[in-house]
């Protein structure tokens, strides 16, 4: 049951935003319980195919679906683009099935998959169940322990199941920035432990936000949203220090 504990504790973080973005999607908040099947509520977790994040997208996917991924940047392992992407996906899925079994089937294996298995099981197949014996092996036990996730989550206590112990979730912020820069630097000017910074913007690989060409968003404490604003120009003025090994010519 650890693992189960270890989702309630990450649920705590997750769930609000997930639940924020399905509900500005129209989308059933019962979606919330997918990712638990695909990555534990783990930001971070990597397949063995390459699938990367809280949504389990492979590179191709997530760039389909809007997402930058390279060298510096994977914003599949940002909580709230990988969330939105992800509904703009399940609500293509439903749009092309009109039945949620089908949509999470089909998240699993996709959509040609699913549509070849309706096509051998008969055009009068619609769910889930009445395609199953023709479904992969792995998307056949899919749908069941996406049933089972939702089940655990909400039925825990009637288990003895509780979270793990973690920090209290901290409020945060967004501050936009709009030129180059190492998470150091705000973390060296505001006292703020670089390995915070790091868990609250997993996106950026090698702890560097590269707003050369376009602005990129830094997710902060949000006590500290006045102090960055307050600091800017102090915090900027380190990038010589910090960036120095990215910056040869």
């Amino acid at each position: 049951w650890s693992p189960l504990s270890s989702v309630l504790a990450l649920s705590k973080y997750y769930f609000p935003i997930i639940e924020e973005e399905l509900h500005a999607a129209g989308l059933p908040l019962e979606l919330r319980y997918l990712p638990i099947i695909e990555s534990n509520l783990s930001i971070r977790a990597t397949s063995r195919m390459g699938a990367v994040g809280l949504w389990q997208f492979m590179p191709a996917t997530g760039k389909n679906l809007g997402l930058e991924i390279n060298s510096l940047v994977d914003e599949r392992c940002d909580v709230l683009l990988s969330t939105r992407a992800a509904c703009r996906f399940l609500r293509d899925l439903y749009r092309i099935y009109d039945d949620w079994t089908l949509a999470l089937a089909a998240y699993n294996c996709g959509p040609g998959n699913v549509s070849k298995a309706i096509a051998r099981a008969g055009a009068d197949c619609k769910t889930f169940w009445d395609i199953y014996d023709f479904l992969p092996s792995e998307t056949r036990g899919y749908v069941p322990k996406f049933i089972a996730a939702a089940y655990c989550y909400t039925y825990h206590n009637l288990h003895n199941v509780t979270a793990a112990s973690t920090p209290e979730c901290i409020a945060t912020d967004t501050i936009i920035i709009d030129r180059t820069m190492h998470l150091g630097q705000v973390a060296s000017t505001l006292n703020i432990p670089l390995e915070t910074l790091r868990h609250l913007n997993p996106q950026y690989k090698i702890d560097i936000v590269p707003a050369a060409r376009k602005p990129y968003a830094l997710r902060l404490p949000a006590r500290y949203v006045a102090e960055f604003v307050e600091n800017r120009d102090s915090i900027y003025a380190k990038d010589s220090l910090y960036l120095k090994e990215y910056m040869n010519p």
